[in-house]
């Protein structure tokens, strides 16, 4: 590695001029939405009516967890980047215990999706659409034990809103109207996503226009038959808990379950009944680490969520408030203290229930993390950024020394094709799908979600209205791409899905998530700093321009990367964009780079909640 200059030996007179510099065009920012200011409870989701449905629910007496998977259900039923058989994962703030708890409810390959049965068919990694990407169905458990474990309300209380949406209709929003109508010559494939969606057959536009009422009455009938299990239940001396998880049982064992193998089937897909009934939601443990007294909570290795832990870790040293917010400086700091932690994620994270088992201990290690940080090159990107080797830091010998070696001779490999529309197809699948959800009430019940699957194009599995995930393009075929996220029946792939919460003093500080893929991480990251190191508030923080890196593998597609990429705001001056093209970056330029984030920011002085809704998108939050 040639020379590098630390952090602490930059021209400090260039420093303090660019972070006044910055510091006042932070300050002086205007943001596109107000901050949402409440006292009693908070409700900020992907689109506007489920957070009325959000709204509804509290006004009905819910917690934040009834609000949060109120705005669960209208979500899926919406089809805003998710549907009702895509995955779920969340954290959940209990102010009964103190404790955040993790649910963990992302389908699982079923049984027939094996290594071999992929590479028989051509194919280096599980396909991006239809029935052979599906892994089965989370969100539906994901929403019952939340709502039976941690909730107030019914489930009928909870699903009123999205059931009045799928049987009734509800005027449907253009970004979703318009995403059926591009994608409809794939939709024409599957029969039962064909009738749902395609609502003008045979016209020059065959998806519902924007305003339209879009029906959906196969799904309304099965959340009716959730409902009715709850009431039979009832009617029978259940207990409420007990009655909300035979709705659970109905789905993944009874009649449901059945309609929705027999779809899954006749589209040629691999779940079965047996890869249904055993299924389960786990309750789980987070990760954490501290920042600056700062305790943030992550999901394990099944997800992303711990880059963002090891990428804290690396910068907690370093003086990112003296290198002045987005300066050139700032913006190299996070992209190879992003890439380290990605290179990590990359090789290590997967299903934590399938053997071997991860090394988390060592890479949440801040020893591991200050030997990652001695590998910054203080004057250029390293596109040859590879994995660590956080073993050692738990006292432990690398089962996978030999691939560990090998991973930086395939990366060249693995890089996006120098055209076009390989560049437009690799960002397309870098920010796939995902929503939030959060939620907070004046009780202390916390809830952050990160939901998403079974996104437009879905196949949508018989007569249940339910669209099938396409979560298993995520796994590898190879031990030589990721040992820990090779398929296997019965396994998780390792998503991109992480929902994030902090707390200061044993109470919750923030809760945030945002959608996009691979950029989730990076964003939330920044989003953290923002508020935490320059003194944002969460719109400000929500709204502030953001930096992406495409150095790491994608989870979805070819699993491409593009070392040396970097997504920028048009507003960055013309002397960051020199200093960063001298240091080799390829930069690219939009005009919103924050990534549609939601958040809320505990007030503790004022026993108050401020919300931040991005105006990214669709995005939408009400308080009370």
């Amino acid at each position: 590695m040639s020379a590098a200059r630390s952090p602490g030996r930059a021209a400090p007179g260039l420093l303090l001029v660019l972070a006044l510099v910055f510091s006042s065009a932070v300050e002086a920012q205007q943001t596109a939405k107000p901050v949402l200011h409440g006292k009693h409870w908070v409700a900020i989701t992907g689109k506007p009516l489920a957070a009325t449905a959000g709204a509804m629910t509290f006004q009905k007496g819910g917690n934040a967890v009834d609000a949060a998977c109120a705005m669960l259900a209208a979500t899926a039923t919406m089809w805003d980047v998710l549907s009702w058989g895509g995955e779920t994962q969340a954290l959940i703030f209990n102010p009964r215990t103190g404790k955040v708890v993790g649910i963990n409810a992302l389908g699982v390959a079923p049984t027939g999706a094996t290594v071999d049965f992929f590479k028989s068919k051509g194919m280096q990694y599980p396909p991006e659409f239809g029935p052979l990407a599906a892994v089965t169905p989370g969100t539906p458990g994901g929403l019952l034990v939340m709502l039976a474990e941690y909730g107030k309300l019914s489930l009928a209380d909870v699903l009123a809103p999205a059931i009045q949406m799928a049987e009734q209709g509800y005027p449907i929003e253009a970004q979703t109207a318009n995403s059926i109508e591009k994608n409809k010559k794939r939709i024409k494939e599957w029969r039962y996503s064909r009738e749902v969606l395609l609502t003008h057959p045979g016209q020059e536009r065959e998806a519902p226009a924007a305003g339209e009422v879009f029906r959906q009455t196969d799904l309304a009938a099965t959340l009716e038959k959730l409902v009715e299990a709850e009431r039979l239940a009832l009617k029978r001396g259940k207990s409420r808990k007990e009655a909300i998880l035979a709705a659970y049982d109905r789905f993944y064992k009874g009649d449901i379950a059945q309609e929705f193998v027999r779809g899954v089937k006749e589209e040629g897909g691999l779940i079965t009944l047996e890869d249904l009934a055993r299924w389960t939601v786990r309750i789980e443990e987070p990760l954490r680490t501290n920042y600056k007294g700062i305790e943030v909570y992550k999901l394990t290795t099944w997800t992303q969520s711990p880059v963002l832990l090891q990428a804290l870790n690396i910068l907690e040293p370093m003086d990112l408030k003296g290198m002045g917010y987005n300066s050139a400086r700032y913006i190299h700091a996070l992209y190879q203290a992003m890439n380290l932690s990605f290179a990590d994620r990359d090789f290590y994270y997967g299903d934590p229930y399938f053997p071997p088992a991860e090394p988390v201990r060592g890479l949440l290690s801040k020893d591991y993390a200050k030997e990652r940080a001695r590998r910054i090159n203080w004057e250029k990107n390293d596109p040859t950024v590879a994995p660590g080797d956080p073993y050692p830091f738990q006292g432990e010998t690398n089962p996978f020394l030999p691939l560990l070696e090998q991973w930086n001779r395939q990366a060249p490999e693995k890089k996006v094709a120098e055209n076009a529309q390989a560049q437009r197809d690799h960002e397309r699948t870098f920010y796939a799908g995902t929503t939030s959800v959060q939620a907070a009430d004046a009780e202390g019940w916390v809830v952050s979600i990160t939901p998403s699957g079974g996104w437009v194009p879905a196949v949508i599995a018989g007569r249940t209205g339910v669209g099938l995930s396409q979560r298993m393009q995520s796994f590898v075929l190879e031990a030589s791409e990721g040992p820990y996220n090779v398929l296997e029946p019965g396994k998780r792939p390792r998503v991109t899905l992480t929902p994030s919460m902090a707390l200061k003093d044993g109470k919750p500080f923030l809760s945030f998530a945002v959608q996009g893929g691979d950029s989730q991480d990076q964003n939330l990251l920044q989003f953290f700093l923002n508020v935490v190191e320059f003194g944002m508030n969460v719109q400000e923080a929500s709204e502030a321009a953001n930096i992406n890196s495409f150095q790491m593998r994608a989870s979805f597609g070819k699993h491409e990367n593009k070392p040396g990429k970097v997504l920028l705001n048009q507003d960055v001056p013309p002397w960051v964009r020199s200093e960063l093209k001298r240091m080799g970056y390829e930069l690219s330029f939009d005009e919103r780079t924050s990534g549609p984030i939601n958040a809320i920011f505990f007030d503790r002085e004022h026993g108050t909640f401020w919300g931040g809704s991005s105006h990214h998108g669709e995005d939408y939050g009400i308080a009370w």
